[in-house]
């Protein structure tokens, strides 16, 4: 009886030869007419998208209330924001962090200005109704401005009323924000305003879906000891307080704190497919009006997500980054960050940096992890055991088949379960890591060979055409990373038991298709999961061929084997528990056998 070793050179050289034709026939029959129809319909698609994305709101189209003063542009800057207000509506126009750059499609770099807020992409302002039932917004008002030092004041007149909206620029990237108001009581009868904020989440990332699924409200309450966010379509919070709520993308916040709270808090998002944005957001919620009068204190922040800076503002921003719940972000903030910093801090490559936590993780886990190899190593070894059981009763009882395999394995001395507890440790280690790399802004921009940013795909290869799933492209990593799984399914696939039951699904053919799934998985995730994974499960393969070729002996394996079968039967507690299971499930089937044999006998 022939056993599967591992990796045939010949289905190697036959996969590399199809993958090979594959693409060769999908670049030859691409029709270039059809392309080029294509990007111009794309094309046009993203200049109508844009115009939709930015386009003002109803309110916004009536005319401003002092139509004598003109609509200017104000700036205002620090060490690490520039910003800009508008006249118009009195609000932050532009806000770009000097410290960070974004993504230029062109170059195919980071080296435009990075700016989360641009060309009134996000707009806010206050709503409330005059005595005779008028909708009045801020947004629609023209303020005078007047500006010393950090501080610029914006005013304006409505109904006899004064508005103003006091600015002050202060360290660690916060804008004091105070609205004070005179004789609005006079024109207003309400007990509170509505905050309207309309933002446009603009694309800053190379990775257009992954920022675009990092993007979202994050916001918190109950004296900010609650956090909470929404990546859905809508969010409603009308039974609670606001402490602030922010607008997160995927490695910047905006966010407005409210001294007094927002309630009745409700919001929308829309996504947005192409063009420079990402997402619309739109966000509502009430702030109190005392004695008729809109005076209350706010201050914005335009975040990097940095974990240190969030933490320092005491507030719980340090929630907006999305490390992983409970045990998975814990791990995350006090392993994986601290490890990366003290190995960065050696002066190492970002990507060296990675490959090092590989091995520290291998090693950490190694017992483990070596237990596992071994038993998967065994399962190879007393494959023609099993196969001879399978061959022996392969027209007797499932149930006898399987006590007799279950035999084999107990004088093989194999367990199992001891297989178990290793894959279990290793799904929350890769969720952590899946929330690691793209979220961990110290790696923003950190190139490594041909990955230009070790938080987005590296895009090494480009294709003339867009595949479902896949993209434009096709990242080296990703291909490196799903060729090492499939090497390792190769390896361990020859442990797999064919089911023997009709109907049942082969599970080796199960085992070669998931490494596929990976491509479509990793192709336009960060590059640096890839490269992580592809070192780990290089490892992987190592470590079998070591346990194969130098630990293993599987001459002693079979000769424990047939030395086990002469002797009395010495059951584990696993082994007899299994065992009392099926023979309560055989005396079940004898049962209904039975019940069925009476019937047909009446």
């Amino acid at each position: 009886m022939r056993q599967n070793n591992g990796l045939d050179k010949n289905q190697l050289i036959s996969f590399m030869l199809f993958s090979a034709l594959m693409l060769g026939a999908m670049f030859y029959f691409q029709n270039k007419q059809n392309k080029e129809a294509e990007v111009k319909a794309k094309e046009a698609a993203v200049v109508a998208q844009t115009v939709e994305a930015v386009k003002p709101t109803e309110a916004a189209t009536l005319m401003p209330v002092d139509s004598a003063l003109t609509v200017q542009t104000v700036p205002l800057e620090s060490e690490e924001l520039k910003l800009e207000f508008s006249t118009l509506g009195g609000g932050v126009s532009k806000v770009e962090l000097k410290n960070y750059k974004a993504y230029n499609p062109k170059t195919d770099k980071a080296d435009l200005p990075l700016a989360i807020i641009e060309n009134n992409s996000a707009a806010y302002g206050f709503e409330f109704k005059d005595k005779t039932g008028k909708t009045i917004n801020t947004k629609d008002l023209v303020f005078s401005s007047s500006q010393k030092g950090s501080e610029l004041t914006l005013s304006a007149q409505t109904g006899g009323a004064n508005i103003s909206f006091i600015y002050t620029l202060k360290p660690n990237y916060t804008l004091d924000f105070k609205v004070r108001t005179q004789g609005l009581s006079q024109v207003s009868n309400d007990s509170k305003a509505a905050f309207k904020w309309d933002y446009n989440v603009i694309n800053v990332e190379k990775g257009r879906s992954q920022e675009q699924t990092h993007s979202e409200f994050s916001y918190t309450f109950n004296n900010y000891k609650s956090y909470d966010y929404d990546g859905r379509s809508g969010l409603d919070e009308t039974g609670e307080t606001l402490n602030w709520i922010g607008v997160k993308q995927q490695f910047f916040a905006s966010v407005i704190e409210a001294s007094n709270g927002f309630n009745g808090s409700t919001g929308s998002q829309d996504m947005i497919e192409q063009g420079p944005y990402l997402k619309k957001l739109n966000f509502s919620g009430d702030v109190q009006m005392t004695g008729g009068e809109l005076n209350q204190d706010f201050n914005w922040y335009f975040l990097p997500l940095d974990l240190p800076l969030l933490k320092s503002y005491d507030k719980n921003f340090d929630e907006i980054l999305p490390l992983g719940w409970s045990f998975i972000g814990t791990m995350n903030r006090w392993f994986f960050m601290p490890m990366y910093n003290l190995i960065s801090s050696w002066g190492i490559a970002a990507g060296w940096v990675i490959f090092l936590m590989t091995i520290i993780v291998k090693l950490i886990l190694s017992p483990i992890m070596f237990k596992q190899h071994k038993l998967s190593a065994m399962m190879r070894v007393i494959r023609p055991e099993i196969d001879e059981v399978n061959q022996k009763f392969k027209d007797a009882d499932a149930m006898k088949r399987q006590q007799a395999t279950m035999e084999v394995y107990r004088k093989a001395g194999v367990n199992q379960m001891a297989g178990c507890l290793p894959a279990l440790l290793q799904v929350p280690i890769f969720y952590a890591l899946f929330r690691f790399f793209p979220n961990f802004i110290d790696l923003r921009g950190e190139s490594f060979w041909f990955a230009k940013d070790l938080t987005a795909y590296d895009d090494l290869i480009k294709l003339p055409f867009s595949i479902p799933l896949l993209g434009d492209h096709l990242s080296v990593f990703a291909i490196a990373c799903t060729a090492v799984i499939l090497i390792y399914t190769m390896l361990t696939a020859g442990n797999m038991q064919q089911p023997t039951a009709p109907g049942m699904p082969n599970m080796k053919v199960l085992m070669y298709i998931f490494p596929v799934t990976f491509l479509f998985f990793l192709n336009t995730m960060a590059s640096g999961l890839s490269w992580y994974y592809f070192v780990s499960n290089a490892i992987n393969i190592v470590i079998i061929l070591v346990i194969k070729y130098w630990i293993l002996d599987e001459k002693k394996i079979h000769a424990q084997i047939q030395a086990n079968k002469a002797q009395p039967k010495k059951e584990g507690k696993f082994q007899k528990r299994m065992r009392e299971m099926m023979e309560q499930a055989q005396d079940q089937q004898k049962q209904q056998q039975n019940q069925k044999a009476n019937r047909s006998k009446k």
